[in-house]
Order: structure tokens, then C-alpha cells, then sequence
């Protein structure tokens, strides 16, 4: 399969007053055409700040790309001045972010919203645009499209706005989604509305997607592989089936076992003790030694290499590095 995007040693810093903080510190994946990613791990381990990375919406004064690539088919868009940015962005490339009530205009309509992006990049007129926004609303599974795109985002549920978001991603058929936490905050029959609908898109226009997200129950329905993050850092990597059935590295056994099983009832759920580093404070050595039930005295001093451990599959261990060597 042919790379539609491709990382390479990734590196997004933000100057505060308090220092550097490496958010995303030396990431490297592709996505293949027409496959769908997932990139999971807690809050603070870097995987929105790579997804703002990769679309360039990094906050101007404080964040950075210091080092690292991001090529886009065989465009390096860490170089692209940013008008050139905007002729991607939104038209080849979509985003759909976590919290549509804060991402959406409340001044404005959502048939003015969705019908920005289509006249910008399709070249129609207002009409035309209305036309295109009434399609798309349909196409999301909005009832009563005619009249919603005169409504206010403040009049739509949470459901209905994460759907109108997905309209606006969909609007010039990207060739990339990128989906920031899609389901958060939705009940679970809508959460599973917005994930038919995204993976019926993919059916239909063999678009590419990276679903971002702390759910693995998510990754498990609609991923083909998955890159499981950690302190700004890949700690594994694999295709879905392979990782759920044998994990490589502690941090994504310990997220695996923290899922509640239908099969088994059980009084208290499993959890990983401690929290994610904070950026600024960051251990010495492996990572998440501080909260890993294995670590050896070689995790506090040195931090291990993301090697691959066959079957396309990488992991950053040092057990795994032994195993390899046995």
C-alpha cells in the first residue's frame, strides 16, 4: 500500500515561561491509502499535539515544529508558507475536532459554516454552497437539512453538532480525516452513530483516517492498526488484532486490562497506578518506569529504542528487547 502520509522524527515544542516542554518528541508513522489508524494513550501524551502538528493549527507565539517531517503524499507540509497550507487544509486534508460546541461559530448559521470551506476550496457561489451544505447535512444523516442550516449551533444537540462537524470535514472529499476524540462526550447509541458514520465514509470515498482517542473500545470497532503513545513518545505500534491479543509493552497491557469485559463480572476494574509525566518534569530513562510494575534498575537510566519486533509490529521495551535476544 502507498503512504498517504508520512512522520518522520516529529519533534513540537512549546516555549512557556517556565521552559521548553516537548509535547511530541521524535514520533514516526505512516498512513496508508484508504486505511484507518487509531492513536491512543491518557491525556498528556502528546497525540492531539500531533495531530495539530500535522495540520499546522499550532498556536503561533508558543508552538513549534523544531525538527522533524511531514509529508503529506510527497508535499513536506512543516515547509509550506501558510497560504499555501490553507490550499490543503480543509480541502485534501480534514480535521474534526473533540468539542463542536467550541469549535463551531455561535454567530454564525451552519449553513454559513459548512458553505465557508466549499466556496473557498470548490469555487461555488452562495447559492451553490447552500446547495453543497444541505447535501452533506443530508449525507451525515441530519434530519430536516432545508431548515437546519439556518439554525444556530446552540439549537443542535451534542450528536447533531459532532455530525454537522463531520459535514464540514467532508465538505471537498479529503483524502486524510483526522479525528480528534470524536465520540467524546456523546451517549453511547449517538457515539455509535458517528463511528458507522465514519466508517461508512471510508467504504465509500476510500478515505484515509486517524482516529484519535483514550477509547480502545473505539480503536477495536474501526482501526486496522493502531500507535498507542505515551509522554510525547510511540511506545508500540501493530496492527488492532495482534495488539489486543499480545500486547508488547506494559503501558498498553496496563490499558487493555482497565477494559471492563462482558464476558466476566468483576468488582473493581484493573488501572495503572500513578499518572502521565508532566512535559516539563520528565524522568530519567524509560518513561513510564515510575508506574511500570516491571521495571528493571536499566529503566531509571536509560530510555529504551522503538525496535521492531516483527510482524510489523514495534515496541519501546527493554523486555522486549530480551526477548528478542533469547
Amino acid at each position: 500500500m502507498k503512504p498517504i502520509l508520512t512522520v518522520d522524527n516529529l519533534q513540537t515544542h512549546f516555549f512557556t515561561d517556565s521552559g521548553i516542554v516537548r509535547s511530541v518528541d521524535g514520533v514516526s508513522f505512516q498512513v496508508n491509502e484508504g486505511e484507518t489508524v487509531g492513536i491512543v494513550g491518557e491525556s498528556g501524551s502528546g497525540k492531539s499535539v500531533t495531530a495539530l502538528s500535522i495540520m499546522r493549527l499550532l498556536p503561533s507565539r508558543v508552538g513549534k515544529i523544531v525538527e522533524g517531517s511531514v509529508k503529506f503524499q510527497d508535499i513536506e507540509m512543516s515547509k509550506l508558507k501558510e497560504k499555501e497550507v490553507r490550499k490543503i487544509r480543509g480541502n485534501d486534508i480534514a480535521m474534526i475536532f473533540q468539542e463542536p460546541m467550541t469549535s463551531l461559530n455561535p454567530s454564525y448559521t451552519i449553513g454559513n459554516q459548512i458553505g465557508e470551506a466549499v466556496r473557498l476550496h470548490l469555487k461555488l457561489n452562495r447559492k451553490q454552497a447552500e446547495k453543497r451544505s444541505v447535501e452533506l447535512l443530508q449525507q451525515v444523516g441530519i434530519p430536516r437539512a432545508q431548515e437546519i442550516v439556518h439554525e444556530y449551533p446552540h439549537r443542535l444537540s451534542g450528536g447533531m453538532r459532532q455530525r454537522v462537524m463531520i459535514a464540514m470535514a467532508l465538505a471537498c472529499n479529503p483524502k486524510l480525516l483526522i479525528a480528534d476524540e470524536p465520540t467524546t462526550a456523546l451517549d453511547v447509541t449517538i457515539q455509535a452513530q458517528i463511528l458507522d458514520l465514519i466508517q461508512q465514509l471510508k467504504k465509500t470515498s476510500n478515505t484515509s483516517i486517524i482516529i484519535i482517542t483514550h477509547d480502545l473500545g473505539v480503536v477495536s470497532e474501526i482501526c486496522e492498526r493502531v500507535i498507542v503513545m505515551y509522554a510525547g513518545r510511540i511506545v508500540e505500534e501493530g496492527d488492532v488484532r495482534s495488539i489486543f491479543e499480545s500486547p508488547s509493552h506494559p503501558y498498553t497491557s496496563g490499558l487493555i486490562e482497565s477494559l471492563p469485559s462482558l464476558d466476566e463480572s468483576v468488582e473493581w476494574l484493573e488501572t495503572i497506578q500513578g499518572n502521565v509525566p508532566i512535559p516539563s518534569q520528565m524522568p530519567t530513562g524509560c518513561k513510564f518506569a515510575p508506574r511500570c510494575k516491571f521495571v528493571m534498575e536499566r529503566c531509571k537510566q536509560e530510555e529504551p529504542e522503538l525496535i521492531d519486533i516483527g510482524m510489523g509490529r514495534k515496541s519501546r521495551c527493554f523486555l522486549e528487547g530480551k526477548r528478542k535476544n533469547v
